[in-house]
């Protein structure tokens, strides 16, 4: 939680050097210093709620003053017309934090409503919907934090807290017996308590994995339903199970029916339109 909390002020404080820079003249040119007002958070789509405490960081970062009442929290389905929160303060302060926080906000809230949609398809399954790396850069703790709060899992959170062994690692190692058996031997040696997943392209990488053991997770990179079904038979419940690639909304369902644990989809965080909404005076 703190490294989490470090990342999001380092955020909070480069977007604030990118969109101030050496001051919002605009502001600073036509309102007081000392007046006061109330701006309001107006939803203007219906979706996922994401970011309001993220939200909070913002202006309290910016300016400790600012008071904040929130109205509806995070995770909550909205439609147009909600507040979501009411936000007292300078008008200073509230003019030169609105483009910040409705970029998380929106972001984070259009993650979590597409993640909500594959959630509510999974329903009556034993399958978690999983989040990838592909998230854009510097603002993945957030994405990842928007996909919880919209009912999916976070897989790994970059290369430091999780060993994948995918397609070129096992290329250019050598081998899946290489591949394996040197992930294992580097987490002893560096006393690292890792978990260790592997992609595997068919059926025969599948069995060379069973045959060999020494994983947590076996990932089923670009099968079939029909592949899918089999290879969940071959694991038998040895090991965690997780499918991969070419995976749409359309088809979802029909791996999640294999009985596998987990699908991982990037769609979650690398082309999502963020939710309408704006922040008004009021």
């Amino acid at each position: 939680m703190d490294k989490e909390k470090e990342l999001i002020d380092k955020l909070i404080d480069l977007a604030f050097a990118e969109d101030i820079g050496d001051g919002d003249h605009t502001t600073l040119s036509c309102i007081p210093d000392t007046a006061m007002g109330k701006s309001k958070l107006l939803i203007k789509e219906a979706g996922v709620l994401a970011g309001i405490e993220v939200a909070k960081e913002i202006f309290s970062r910016f300016d400790p003053t600012m008071k904040v009442e929130v109205l509806i929290p995070d995770g909550t389905e909205v439609k147009p017309g909600d507040v979501a929160m009411i936000v007292e303060g300078k008008v200073r302060s509230l003019l030169q934090t609105e483009r910040l926080m409705l970029n998380v906000m929106q972001r984070m809230s259009g993650i979590a409503t597409m993640t909500r949609k594959y959630a509510k398809r999974l329903e009556g399954t034993r399958t978690k919907v999983l989040d990838t790396r592909k998230t854009t850069p510097g603002m993945r703790i957030l994405e990842k934090m928007a996909v919880k709060i919209g009912g999916g899992e976070n897989h790994r959170i970059g290369l430091f807290d999780m060993i994948l062994l995918k397609d070129n690692h096992v290329d250019f190692a050598g081998g899946i017996d290489k591949a394996i058996t040197r992930a294992k031997e580097y987490c002893k040696e560096k006393g690292k308590d890792l978990k260790i997943e592997i992609e595997v392209r068919n059926l025969d990488e599948l069995q060379q994995v069973l045959d060999l053991g020494g994983v947590d997770r076996i990932m089923f990179d670009n099968f079939t339903p029909e592949m899918t079904k089999k290879a969940v038979e071959m694991v038998g419940g040895r090991y965690e199970t997780e499918s991969s690639g070419g995976i749409t909304f359309d088809t979802l369902r029909d791996y999640a029916e294999c009985g596998v644990d987990f699908i991982s989809v990037g769609a979650l965080t690398h082309s999502v339109k963020g939710l309408d909404m704006s922040f008004k005076a009021c």
